[in-house]
């Protein structure tokens, strides 16, 4: 009788703790830190990394630098709570200083303080490397520690600093704001070409006049919205690869190449040849290799990333894993140099794989499964660590062992199914964000099969509401990904969060149609010339594959919501179906002719559409939403930012002045201060605000 009463109450304790936990909301997602990648000390005992800390109140967010023991520990802050933030550590060779990015003195600049091993603290008082009036970031180390590398933005004919603090003062200074282009990428993603190029500098670590090792009028790294550095030393540190563009045009141009040079100074050389992008070199530490990505179709950004290697001596390129028919996405040597670690998306995870450079396998191992992000080894090559996120859970750094029991299995070409005993464990090393989570209840990421176009199998998803109940109808938010070579998965997002989506009582439902990554190069260029086809199918036969299927979904009150080729694919279903309540287009592509004319990097909309509106006008027009206007009839709301430049704003304003000459129910959330992304963290609130409040109306009669 006594155990019955222990076990009622331990029962009902648990419920109550259950219970107790609440729907996600806008501001929780603000209180979360935003955890970069892992940098491992020389002796492997610590983990430093960057956590972003969102003001909603003064509508910020700034950078602190955080350390955490591998081998088990609290988390804790490096660096006092300052006004400016600190960002992007690195540690020297000799793990006696590290490196970091801050604003202390109003500018970007590079800074140095001495570090203490057996503590993990930083000692004694910061010192400014870097006062290049152009600002500096991007900082690495040198492998004997003596100078410094980082990134600044120079006019490519000045000679000296003076020189560029001399131009940007009188362009500050001028009453005449007029800029004159003689070239297209006159603007980029949310700003316009100011006459300057990225450039790599060396300096010491004790500060002096830093010298520029990449002059002339080309980027160097060229622009990108995020992953590993496009540069690094040698181990000998007597040169640097590099990566560049240097085609004439630009906006046609992806042909990014991995260039040499040496740190003495002289002229690069460019060791690639391939007509599509190449970048992110990675020296073997040995020296004998460099490792990066290529993709070897030039115009297509989203050809396959394959894993190259280039043999120094020998100057010899090779496909490591030329059977591996999906992305390589972040990557980094084994400490032997035999070995190189990546991840890469594979239907809605991204594991990390391993592939020995000597004696490649025809298939790379997969070691830990999940979403992971920059894989990392200790010194000792023992354990890696590694970013993780999941749809209910924001990154985290974790480990896994490097030394653990493998099955003996045969991995073919094509067959990504793994047994257990082939995946390390992962272990959870920080825990920022738990105490934020432990109140709220998350909902996991559920998947589901079904036949699409072509009778080719498409994979779906599913977040469920808070509390749900199976005997009850909910409505739906049918959530459309942007690319369009791009694909939902077990990953958080802060700008389209399904679970926030969901937290109101709504089912969440993605599909990866075809031309979705993470499942072969085939299903992605399926989408090129194709954009209201096949993929327009594999969404309306998913959103019927799950009506029928889960009989908590209402089918009476579902709306679509989409941005980037999201958007386009909601201005699209605008003019073919009726079957959604409402619909949300965020920064979508309306009429594909003036998208071709107000974009920056053409060669999206040359390969996609296959040619230009004059040479291939029919393929522009097939696919232009704009004209089945005669068709529209569902509530739409339209947002855009001024600042967007990938997709013009005025794509926007076209939709939004269609939709009320015609009389359709519609508003438009417009910013004047942001991009593609919405990314200020009080625009953001009103961003969640406005598309919750338009799905409401249509859904739910509020």
């Amino acid at each position: 009788m006594l155990r019955r009463i222990v076990v009622f109450l331990v029962c009902c304790s648990l419920c109550g703790f259950a219970q107790s936990k609440r729907p996600f909301t806008f501001e929780d997602m603000m209180q979360l830190k935003r955890i970069g990648e892992p940098i491992v000390s020389p002796d492997g005992k610590w983990a430093a990394f960057t956590a972003v800390d969102v003001n909603l109140d003064e509508n910020t967010r700034k950078p602190h630098l955080w350390i955490v023991p591998i081998s088990g520990g609290e988390a804790r802050c490096l660096t006092p709570a300052t006004e400016a933030g600190e960002d992007r550590i690195r540690f020297s060779p000799d793990g006696k200083r590290v490196l970091f990015e801050s604003s202390h003195d109003g500018a970007s600049q590079i800074w140095v303080q001495d570090f203490d091993s057996a503590s993990g603290t930083l000692t004694g008082e910061s010192r400014k490397v870097t006062s290049i009036s152009t600002e500096a970031s991007g900082g690495l180390w040198s492998p004997d520690g003596k100078s410094i590398l980082f990134v600044s933005e120079v006019y490519p004919d000045c000679k000296d600093d003076a020189c560029n603090k001399q131009r940007d003062e009188e362009q500050a200074k001028s009453k005449v704001k007029a800029k004159v282009f003689t070239q297209l990428m006159f603007r980029h993603w949310n700003h316009y070409f100011n006459g300057k190029y990225s450039h790599l500098f060396l300096v010491s670590p004790d500060g002096g006049v830093a010298r520029d090792l990449t002059p002339g009028a080309h980027e160097v790294p060229p622009f990108s919205l995020g992953g590993q550095d496009q540069y690094q030393f040698s181990p000998d540190g007597r040169e640097v690869a590099f990566t560049s563009n240097i085609d004439e045009v630009q906006a046609t141009s992806t042909n990014s190449d991995i260039f040499l040079v040496p740190t003495a100074g002289g002229a690069p050389k460019k060791i690639t040849t391939n007509p599509g992008s190449d970048d992110t070199p990675m020296y073997s530490p040995d020296g004998k290799y460099i490792v990066y990505r290529s993709q070897l179709r030039g115009g297509y950004e989203s050809d396959r990333f394959r894993l190259m290697l280039y043999e120094r001596a020998a100057g010899k390129i090779g496909d490591l894993a030329p059977n591996f028919d999906r992305w390589v996405d972040s990557m980094a040597w084994a400490p032997d140099s035999k070995t190189i670690y990546f991840t890469a998306e594979n239907e809605g995870e991204a594991p990390i794989y391993a592939i020995n450079v000597i004696d490649p396998q025809p298939w790379p191992q997969e070691l830990v499964a999940g979403f992971n992000d920059s894989p990392t080894p200790t010194p000792d090559g023992k354990t890696l660590l590694f970013d993780r996120m999941s749809v209910a859970a924001p990154n985290e750094i974790y480990s896994a062992s490097l030394l653990f029991p493998q099955c003996r299995m045969a991995v073919p070409p094509n067959a990504y199914s793994i047994p257990d005993c082939l995946l390390s464990r992962a272990q959870q090393v920080t825990n920022l964000n738990g105490s934020v989570l432990a109140q709220i209840q998350m909902q996991p990421l559920e998947n589901f099969w079904f036949t699409g176009a072509a009778k080719e199998k498409v994979q779906g998803f599913m977040v469920k509401p808070p509390n749900f109940d199976a005997n009850k109808k909910y409505p739906v938010k049918f959530l459309i990904h942007g690319g369009p070579e791009g694909a939902w998965g077990d990953d958080w997002s802060y700008r389209w969060n399904p679970e926030l989506f969901a937290a109101n009582g709504y089912v969440i439902l993605m599909i990866n149609f075809h031309g979705s990554t993470g499942y072969g190069q085939k299903f992605i260029d399926a989408i090129n010339g194709d954009w209201g086809g096949a993929p327009f199918h594999d969404l309306m036969m998913g959103l019927d594959y799950a009506e029928k299927t889960y009989p908590f979904v209402d089918k009476d009150r579902e709306c679509a919501l989409g941005a980037s080729y999201g958007g386009y694919a909601i201005n699209w279903i605008e003019g073919h179906t009726t079957r959604f309540k409402c619909l949300v287009s965020h920064d979508g592509m309306f009429n594909t002719e003036s998208a071709f004319g107000t974009t920056e990097e053409l060669w999206f909309n040359e390969w996609e559409f296959k040619g230009t509106p004059w040479t291939n006008r029919e393929m522009y027009r097939k696919w232009s939403p704009h004209l089945s206007a005669t068709n529209f009839k569902t509530p739409i709301l339209v947002v855009h930012g001024q600042l967007d430049y990938r997709l013009d704003v005025s794509e926007g304003f076209q939709l939004f002045t269609t939709v009320q000459r015609l009389k359709i129910p519609s508003k438009m959330l417009y910013f004047p201060d942001e991009g593609h992304w919405v990314l200020k963290p009080q625009n953001s609130r009103l961003w969640y605000q406005t598309v919750n409040d338009w799905v409401d109306q249509w859904t739910k009669g509020k």
